[in-house]
Parts: C-alpha cells; sequence; structure tokens
C-alpha cells in the first residue's frame, strides 16, 4: 500500500525491487529460499539437540531472515549493474548511488558513436566517467577537461573509462573507486568549482564565466532581494 505522500510502502518497495532484481537475476528465489533455509536448519538441528526446540526455531528464524536480508541486498545490487552494463549511460545511473555531496551531471559530452561522458564534483575534485569506445571517450574527456581547466585550473579532475578490459573500471567497482578518491578541496571551494562548470554548460552570452584559480574559503553568492 501506498503512503499518506503517495510513496509506496515498504512491502511495495521491497515487491519492486525483487522484480527488477529477477529480470538480472532469474535465480534469485532460489537464492533466497536457501539463503533462510539453510541457517535455519541448521540452527534448529543444534537446537534439537540440545533439547531446546522452541529457542531454536525463533533464533533459527532469526538468523535465516538475516541471512535472507543480507543475500537480497548483494545480489539486487549486482542484478541492478548487470541490466544498467546494457543500456547506454549506465555509469550515470550508477553514479546516482553516491552519497551526500556529490554532484552528477550526465551527458556532459556525447558523440554519434554513443560515445558518453559524465561529470561527478565531490570534494576529490572533479571526476569525468567514460562509457563506449575506449579512444572516442578518451578524446571527448580530453575536450572536456581542457573546458573544465579553463574556468576551474585548480580543481583536481580524475578519470575513469567504463569496461571489462584493461586499464578499464568495471561498473560494479565504479562507485567504490570514486568514493576513495583522496580528498583536495573544500566544501566551500565544491560549491564553487559547480557555480563555474553551471556558469560553463550556460549560453555564453547570459553569464558570466569565472576564471583564474579558486578562491580560498569561497562562498555561493547570495542573490539579491528585490
Amino acid at each position: 500500500m501506498a503512503r499518506k505522500d503517495g510513496t509506496p510502502g515498504r512491502l511495495a518497495q521491497i515487491k519492486q525491487v525483487y522484480s527488477i532484481t529477477k529480470q538480472g537475476d532469474p535465480k534469485i528465489a532460489l537464492w533466497l529460499l536457501l539463503a533462510f533455509f539453510g541457517p535455519f536448519l541448521v540452527v534448529l538441528l543444534v537446537a534439537l539437540v540440545l533439547g531446546q526446540a522452541i529457542w531454536g526455531v525463533l533464533f533459527g528464524l532469526t538468523i535465516g531472515l538475516l541471512v535472507t536480508t543480507i543475500v537480497f541486498g548483494r545480489r539486487a545490487e549486482r542484478a541492478q549493474y548487470t541490466l544498467l552494463s546494457n543500456q547506454t549511460g549506465g555509469a550515470a545511473a550508477a553514479l546516482n548511488m553516491l552519497r551526500r555531496g556529490w554532484t552528477v551531471t550526465p551527458a556532459v559530452a556525447v558523440d554519434r558513436y554513443q560515445s558518453y561522458v559524465s561529470r561527478v564534483t565531490g570534494r576529490p575534485g572533479v571526476v569525468l566517467v567514460g562509457e563506449g569506445q575506449p579512444n572516442r571517450v578518451k578524446h571527448l574527456m580530453f575536450q572536456e577537461k581542457k573546458r573544465i581547466g579553463r574556468v576551474a585550473p585548480d580543481a583536481p579532475v580524475n578519470e575513469f573509462i567504463v569496461g571489462d578490459g584493461e586499464g578499464l573500471t568495471p561498473l560494479p567497482k565504479l562507485v567504490r573507486r570514486v568514493q576513495k578518491l583522496p580528498r583536495a578541496l573544500t566544501a566551500a571551494e565544491v560549491t564553487e568549482v559547480n557555480r563555474r562548470l553551471k556558469a560553463l554548460e550556460s549560453h555564453q552570452g547570459m553569464l558570466p564565466i569565472p576564471k583564474g584559480p579558486l578562491p580560498k574559503g569561497a562562498k555561493m553568492p547570495k542573490m539579491p532581494r528585490g
């Protein structure tokens, strides 16, 4: 059932996640049954040997549900990555799993060969994530890096190309690798970088594009009141 605010309830959410997971992991039901009944039966057997059948059932149910929840979560995440890996822009969708403090901008550069570059900004600086044929993606990322350098020359730029070959980043490992990048900017500097990049994306004649090094302790200017 849906909540009063229109969002789906807990059971509806679980059902939706299960449905999506089954598309990428057809054997999910079997894995969940094994995850529940395996620990449950082991605990129950030990309890019967000790003469504690009732406690065995209760403890077995608890352990079985816990293991099932863990297995479901991991396989759901894996199935989601499997589905995303078959879609153009899958890396951009995966980047939305990043926690607070990151700004994800998909499709900052695209070509007719479906090479695709997304941009992420956070405390490590700017992260460019490319999808598609590596040589074409590298060219797009080089051009985007030059654009960034014109407005935020002091911001570090990290690059990842998603794929399974040598020197590429597998999609399931992308978010974790981005999160592990060392911090290089303060929160105020991240805000300033985002402001400059937003101006860069806007029409050149409509918004002034700041240049030069990032001011220390930079803050977002307040809009004047009418």
